[in-house]
């Protein structure tokens, strides 16, 4: 079949999503208004709340939400064929996904900007609070241990990107500066900030800069990793405006760009799938149902979006009609990159043959640099036909995954340092609410995930199983937490109710599944922590219970 059709019936599936379903949500369910009170104002502080031009911040909440999840989760997922993972990544961004986004948003812009586990205090209870943190917290810090080796891993094989990647921190402070402390204007910034991100793109390309094999801090992997993770601590401390969000925010035109280019080269070279439609007999695979879903992930759906939605973007928020925009929207744009790594991943290979050798097992595809080649090589591909040289265009994919690595993990620990300061208040230590020791905090632990090592391999590596189900089951909680918001104000509840049961089953059936693996392989750390997930996420699922049937109660009797 060819993969142009039905790229393109997937791009209008994502127009009629936004354009209707969106619409439905904003004026239906959740009722914008545009003169309600925004934490952006009511609590303006000009370090973390910022009144934010709506398309600055959707540039800097895409580019968190995004990060490189939706190009490896549909990477390894089109393993079962294009169909199921196309179908998923479509319907379940438009349903799902972004009622998801864009509900964790507008609950936390209505709760004075506060972080999902603290809302979670005020609908559930205190005892909620402190499970939902340790999912929260758990999750951001092996988001950041797991990107900050995928970013040292990716900057060592292509040293190309060194100069582009950090430069780019340079130009975002210029234009944070010239949009926040200047008269000139967001476009012509932007137009400034563009321009210097492609000669920075031209001159690394020429100019690889390799890091040496051995530094004062130890092999060139650790140097990496620590630089990163430093980078990490100042991008929380900083004020926002100076470098996390203009960074996301010009990070996105690099997306935006790549993403034309691809899927241009989709529709010029108008490819067949040389990957079979559906495959159910892959070696060494587990069952479609509920992998499939918990595998793809944020391609589709993501726990780790409602910390973001309820972490940076709301704090930045200048309308709280913009919310639509900016969470549904956002979630829009992973859905087109997640299928633009469907169509890539099946349609870009030369022929079935070589399909079938990079997707011969499980085991085979599901290694990082397996999923990240599939993903590099094949947009490549695509791009090089309009005559830019191979070279350069695997720099612009490489360039693309890293930059968006780097929003997810600078986000990552200032959203970290959010949930040291929430537990430092509930427990009365007042020094945790200091920004520059909880970022501190978050970003050493993730550099010791990151290096420190369980049976010879990264804790981040060993621990980043139990990542896909702790997302997906933050995800099923959200969506509890927003039903019973809804059914407080006598608001349409079907839009969240359907996927929260439906996400819960599928995410405690793999959770199970995998627990199971985990015993019988004799791995007694993953068996643990994912133990205490389970158990934990089985808590706030009775306490949402029993809250959605108190409430239920409550208003039949009221009638």
């Amino acid at each position: 079949m060819n993969a142009a059709i039905v790229c393109c019936a997937g791009l209008v599936a994502f127009f009629l999503g936004f354009r209707i379903f969106a619409k439905y949500l904003a004026e239906k369910v959740y009722k914008l208004d545009p003169h309600a009170p925004v934490p952006s104002h009511t609590l303006e502080d000009g370090i973390d709340y910022v009144p934010t031009n709506k398309f600055v911040l959707f540039g800097h909440h895409f580019a968190t939400i995004a990060g490189a999840a939706p190009i490896i989760g549909p990477a390894l997922a089109v393993i079962w064929g294009w169909v199921p993972a196309l179908l998923w990544v479509v319907l379940g961004t438009i349903a799902w996904g972004g009622a998801h986004d864009f509900g964790a948003l507008v609950l936390s812009v209505r709760n004075k900007g506060k972080s999902i586990g603290e809302i979670a205090k005020g609908i559930l209870g205190p005892k909620a609070m402190t499970a939902y943190m340790t999912i929260i917290f758990f999750i951001l810090v092996l988001v950041m241990a797991v990107f900050l080796l995928v970013i040292a891993g990716l900057l060592n094989e292509y040293p190309e990107a060194v100069f582009p990647v950090f430069a780019l921190m340079g130009i975002a402070m210029c234009i944070g500066i010239l949009i926040y402390r200047t008269g000139i204007g967001i476009t012509p910034a932007s137009i400034v900030g563009i321009m210097l991100m492609i000669a920075a793109l031209w001159w690394g390309s020429e100019h690889p800069y390799p890091m040496p094999e051995k530094t004062f801090l130890g092999s060139a992997k650790t140097t990496w990793v620590f630089l990163l993770a430093l980078y990490s601590f100042a991008a929380s401390v900083l004020p926002v405006w100076l470098l996390l969000q203009p960074r996301d925010y010009l990070e996105s035109f690099n997306l935006y760009g790549g993403l034309i280019l691809v899927y241009l080269g989709i529709f010029v070279t108008a490819p067949t799938f040389v990957a079979p439609a559906v495959r159910l007999d892959v070696p060494g695979a587990p069952p479609l149902w509920p992998f499939l879903f918990i595998t793809i992930a944020c391609g589709a759906l993501s726990g780790f979006h409602s910390i973001v939605s309820s972490g940076t973007s709301p704090k930045q928020l200048n309308n709280e009609v913009d919310a639509k925009f900016v969470g549904y929207g956002g979630m829009i744009g992973e859905g087109l990159l997640g299928l633009a790594a469907v169509i890539v991943c099946t349609a870009g290979f030369a022929s079935r043959e070589l399909w079938m050798d990079h997707y011969a097992t499980w085991s085979g595809a599901s290694g990082l640099g397996q999923k990240l080649s599939a993903f590099v090589d094949g947009a490549a591909y695509f791009i090089a036909h309009f005559g830019i040289p191979l070279k350069m265009c695997q720099t612009i994919i490489v360039l693309i995954i890293i930059s968006f690595a780097m929003t997810s993990l600078d986000s990552a620990c200032r959203l970290g340092r959010y949930i040291v300061s929430e537990l430092g208040e509930q427990h009365k230590v007042p020094i945790l609410k200091n920004r520059y020791l909880a970022s501190l905090l978050v970003a050493a632990i993730a550099f010791t995930f990151a290096m420190g090592t369980y049976g010879g391999t990264s804790a981040g590596l060993v621990l980043w199983p139990l990542f896909g189900t702790t997302n997906q089951l933050l995800a099923s909680l959200v969506f509890a937490l927003i039903t019973i918001y809804l059914l407080q104000r006598k608001r349409p509840t079907w839009p969240t109710t359907i996927p929260m049961i439906l996400v819960s089953i599928t995410t405690i059936a793999a959770m199970i599944w995998n627990i199971k693996g985990y015993v019988r392989d004799g791995n007694w750390l993953l068996t643990l922590i994912g133990g205490i997930i389970l158990c934990a996420g089985f808590v706030l699922i009775s306490l949402s219970y029993k809250a959605y049937t108190r409430k239920r109660k409550s208003m039949d009797t009221a009638t």
